[in-house]
């Protein structure tokens, strides 16, 4: 597997094209400000995306998918329930920026914890991991080393848990859960800033490692 980093926007956030190699099927996932890149390097490919995976419902982390649908429609968008309410809300979560997003696209498909969303040769395992979102989630890639972790973990930091739905300390478990459990040299790409590994974070993350001698948070 391949993935691209696709990065703009006043969030800075991170969209992801996930090619499997050779057969060179696709899945675009969490586009946002920077999905016409995605769409022209899908084009020059002369590859059509087999689905739109959503990490999670926050506005900037969808606000692309009208850029995807427009280029590819039909292209089947896969969303956690636990985030639908979050999704139908997108038009009010643009307008507390100052921005107009129109209604989004019905999502298609629901995503589940342990199920394997394949394309090609590959695969995605999903793992649920709340606490950013509710219904936020983690594409895991078992063969290829890499995880795909949303804003649930960064390079250094954590996810913000003061927007609606938000929660720390079901954060930080589903860090431990979800994330810390994966092997150690697993590659983690996450929704802004620069990729990190489960190892790094778990010695050098000030969220994730004891303070003071005190117990792990």
């Amino acid at each position: 597997m391949r993935v691209h980093t696709f990065s703009g926007g006043g969030f800075g956030q991170n969209g992801y094209l996930a090619v499997c190699e050779p057969d060179g099927e696709a899945v675009v996932v969490d586009p946002g400000a920077a999905a016409a890149g995605m769409v022209r390097h899908l084009e020059v490919a002369g590859t059509t995306p087999v689905a739109i995976l959503l990490t999670h419902a926050h506005l900037d982390h969808i606000e692309g998918i009208a850029t995807i649908r427009s280029a590819f429609p039909g292209v089947p968008i896969h969303l956690h329930p636990d985030d639908r309410p979050l999704y139908d809300a997108a038009p009010g979560q643009a307008a507390a920026f100052g921005h107009a997003m129109p209604d989004l696209p019905e999502p298609d498909r629901v995503l589940s914890a342990g199920e394997h969303i394949t394309f090609g040769a590959c695969a995605f395992e999903v793992r649920h991991a709340p606490g950013h979102s509710p219904g936020h989630v983690i594409l895991y890639a078992a063969a290829d080393g890499l995880a795909l972790v949303g804003d649930v973990v960064f390079a250094g930091s954590i996810g913000r848990t003061d927007l609606p739905g938000g929660d720390f300390q079901t954060l930080i478990t589903s860090i431990r859960r979800e994330v810390l459990t994966l092997p150690a040299e697993t590659r983690l790409l996450s929704g802004h800033g620069e990729e990190t590994t489960v190892s790094r974070e778990a010695q050098h993350n000030p969220f994730l490692i004891p303070h003071y001698g005190g117990e792990l948070a």
